[in-house]
């Protein structure tokens, strides 16, 4: 418990130091959900495909992201492009999490995962340093929940979150908080292969941007982790 309190003060003092006035915010990365549903065991590979709606630039986006476990703890790293609607050019990003599983374990169903998250992106620039660069940092919870089947384990998730965005250029920066939510589904067959779906809203001024993706993974048991 005391490694719990540690955490989330950490993650929460994060937030408030960010946490000011300014652009729209959307998810971690350009056109994908933020998935918060648990360690994985292992390592896994996963591919996403995201649809924007209107308050997010609409359009496609496509991501490959890694994850890993390490007991209570685990990583994530995600790269991202969006085609959003009426542009020319892809926008690419990069993002990162780190979680902490705060409640479950192996016999237990229920589990409450802390997560912070970072990511980065250049709006019609590309990744490289420049003239304008924006930064998002989702802090907030997962609650995942897995039933087990003979064939099959279905685990529904839903992660509220505080979601900043800090875009700065020119010598000037503007950093939004908004409120942040995501859930979805997540079928994980036995030989390690499974699919997922989810669904991401934020709560900002002057609109609110919505993503839905869906994708496939397929996880690699190691054994120790």
């Amino acid at each position: 418990m005391k490694h719990s309190a540690r955490a989330v003060f950490v993650l929460g003092g994060l937030a408030l130091l960010l946490a000011t006035s300014g652009q729209p915010a959307h998810a971690q990365v350009r056109g994908i959900p933020v998935y918060n549903n648990g360690i994985p065991t292992g390592i896994a590979l996963y591919g996403d495909v995201g649809f924007p709606n209107e308050d997010a630039g609409k359009g496609t986006a496509f991501a490959v992201s890694g994850r890993a476990g390490f007991g209570p703890f685990g990583a994530t790293a995600v790269l991202a492009t969006f085609n959003p609607e009426g542009a020319g050019d892809n926008d690419l990003s990069v993002g990162a999490t780190l979680n902490y599983k705060v409640f479950g374990g192996p016999l237990i169903p229920l589990s409450v995962t802390l997560q912070g998250g970072i990511g980065y992106s250049k709006p019609d620039i590309g990744l490289l340093p420049g003239d304008e660069d924006e930064l998002r940092f989702p802090v907030g919870l997962g609650f995942a929940l897995t039933i087990p089947n003979p064939m099959v384990a279905i685990q529904p998730w839903l992660a509220p979150r505080l979601d900043i965005t800090r875009v700065s250029g020119g010598g000037l920066s503007e950093t939004e908080t908004a409120f942040g939510l995501s859930g979805g589904i997540e079928l994980n067959l036995l030989g390690g292969f499974g699919v997922h779906a989810a669904y991401d809203r934020v709560f900002a001024d002057g609109g609110d941007p919505g993503i839905f993706g869906f994708g496939a993974h397929y996880a690699f048991r190691i054994p120790g982790l």
